[in-house]
C-alpha cells in the first residue's frame, strides 16, 4: 500500500521560505512522477510542481523562480523549496506520487504566509 507523508509546513511572514518534503513508501517498482499540489479555501486544487523520474520539472507559472522541486528516486522522496512566499500562497499542500495509471495523494500541510 502506497503511503505519503509530507512535513515542513508552517506559518511564515511575507518574503519568507519553507522546505516541503514527502517520503513515499510502499513503492516497489518506481513511480512516474511526484508532485506538489495546493488547495486554498474555495479554490480548486492546482498543481504547483512537478517532476517525473527522469528528472523533468514543471512549475505552475505562478511559482517560477521562486519554488524549486527536486527528487530522490532512491528514496521516494520529493521536496519543494519555497522561497520568496506571497499571501497568495497560504493553502494546503500536497503530494501526490503517480504510478500509472494511478494516482496516491498525502494528507497534506498548511501553509500559511501573513503579509
Amino acid at each position: 500500500q502506497v503511503q505519503l507523508v509530507e512535513s515542513g509546513g508552517g506559518l511564515v511572514q511575507a518574503g519568507g521560505s519553507l522546505r516541503l518534503s514527502c517520503a513515499a513508501s510502499g513503492i516497489n517498482f518506481g513511480f512516474n512522477a511526484m508532485g506538489w499540489y495546493r488547495q486554498a479555501p474555495g479554490k480548486q486544487r492546482e498543481m504547483v510542481a512537478r517532476i517525473s523520474s527522469r528528472g523533468t520539472t514543471t512549475y505552475d507559472d505562478s511559482v517560477k523562480g521562486r519554488f524549486t522541486i527536486s527528487g530522490d528516486n532512491t528514496r521516494n522522496t520529493v521536496h519543494l523549496q519555497m522561497n520568496s512566499l506571497e499571501p497568495e500562497d497560504t493553502a494546503v499542500y500536497l503530494c501526490r506520487v503517480d504510478i500509472w495509471p494511478q494516482s496516491y495523494w498525502g494528507q497534506g500541510t498548511q501553509v500559511t504566509v501573513s503579509a
